[in-house]
């Protein structure tokens, strides 16, 4: 009998065809009109974090997700960290949010002096499960007039993180409802979900601000980058206040009224956001024409599952995921050699926040499914290009 690894080998290669040199995880697609309109911007000398494209990208990001507003920024984990201040978290406070996530969300929570919280995820969406964060709310969280504050730290929670996890929309509904038994604003790290939809609406759009990633490995990149989105124009203009210093507009004076942050995406790499949001829905279809193969290959192999959407949402598939059989956890290692040395780049989960030596200690509930998923999780190669027909697909 052959062994897993094997396999699943054989299931790539029937999927996307045979590697003939390393096959990425995840390679932007940059369309031609990126060349012209940084071309334009090395011509007129505006590169840096002022010119038309900057306002240009915050326009149209606002129009694609449907929120009133979208601020750009220099990274995600700097729009996820304002997004944070701006709900209202201060140093001292806790904030709910997973441990089977990228390091950035809870970097972000601790730039701000907070304090990570973690809470277990659900097998089918790797986000927030609602009934493990219930249950850790019922758990810990008394009622003060300074808000909910955890019994057994003594510290106040100041929010709850939903991270939606390779672009696979959480069940925001019952953790909104959560949220707002508890009286906790719910900010959403959106930075892997840019063109996944919730029951019809974009993710980001739920919680009170949400952060959204360019990274260089997203959807849509623009070399590095991010953006705060809103339907709040208060908290829009205030994000945008502190992402550039809190300088306040004047002619020629130098007055700032707020201790503040240079946060501002440049006006070239904003030039590869909107050349790139021109074409997204195409790159959405090529992306789920290339996680509709994996499904198919993957179908009738025992021992791996392809990790579909939730059947309520429209997920970007920004990573495809396999998730091997309890049976087969331990082979993961075994897995990812062989898909690796074949030129399949291929890789497991994110270590568990609670695994990581600076948050060991933090406040955490039962991560079991967070535990299990960490064995089982490889995340496989995902580019739009993988998908059959790519070029016709764009042009």
């Amino acid at each position: 009998m052959e062994p897993i690894e094997q396999k699943i080998l054989n299931a790539m290669e029937q999927a996307i065809g045979p590697a003939t040199e390393m096959v990425l995880l995840h390679r932007p697609y940059l369309p031609p009109s990126a060349w012209e309109y940084v071309k334009e911007c090395l011509d007129t000398g505006w590169v840096s974090s002022a010119g038309s494209y900057v306002t240009r990208f915050e326009e149209e990001l606002a129009q694609f997700t449907g929120c009133r507003r979208a601020v750009a920024t220099v990274n995600g984990t700097a729009a996820l960290e304002v997004c944070l201040r701006l709900a209202g978290v201060v140093p001292g406070d806790e904030v709910l949010c997973p441990s089977l996530t990228f390091v950035a969300t809870a970097n972000a929570i601790s730039h701000c002096g907070a304090v990570p919280h973690f809470v277990d995820v659900s097998a089918d969406r790797l986000s927030i499960c609602p009934q493990a964060l219930e249950a850790r709310l019922q758990e810990t969280v008394s009622a003060e007039a300074t808000g909910p504050v955890n019994r057994q730290t003594g510290r106040r929670i100041g929010a709850v993180c939903l991270m939606h996890c390779f672009g696979h929309p959480g069940e925001i509904d019952a953790i909104v409802k959560l949220c707002d038994e508890y009286k906790l604003p719910l900010i959403e790290d959106a930075a892997e979900s840019l063109g996944s939809y919730y029951q019809g609406k974009h993710t980001g759009r739920f919680g009170r601000l949400s952060a959204i990633s360019f990274n260089g490995n997203k959807i849509l990149t623009t070399g590095g980058g991010g953006a705060i989105v809103t339907d709040d124009d208060a908290l829009a203009d205030r994000a945008k206040h502190l992402t550039t210093t809190a300088k306040v507009p004047h002619r020629w004076e130098f007055h700032h009224d707020a201790v503040a942050w240079n946060y501002r995406l440049p006006n070239i790499n904003a030039a590869l956001g909107v050349a790139q949001l021109e074409i997204l829905p195409k790159i959405l279809n090529a992306k789920r024409q290339l996680a509709e193969r994996y499904a198919a290959a993957f179908a009738s192999l025992e021992g791996v599952e392809h990790l579909s959407e939730p059947s309520d949402s429209s997920s970007n598939f920004w990573l495809n995921a396999l998730v091997l059989s309890s049976a087969n956890s331990s082979r993961r290692d075994q897995v990812l050699e062989v898909l690796n040395g074949a030129g399949y780049q291929s890789r497991p989960l994110w270590q568990p926040m609670h695994h990581l030596p600076m948050y060991a200690d933090c406040p955490r509930g039962e991560l079991l499914t967070t535990e299990m998923l960490n064995q089982r999780v490889i995340n496989i190669p995902s580019s739009a290009d993988l998908a059959p027909n790519w070029m016709s697909t764009v042009q």
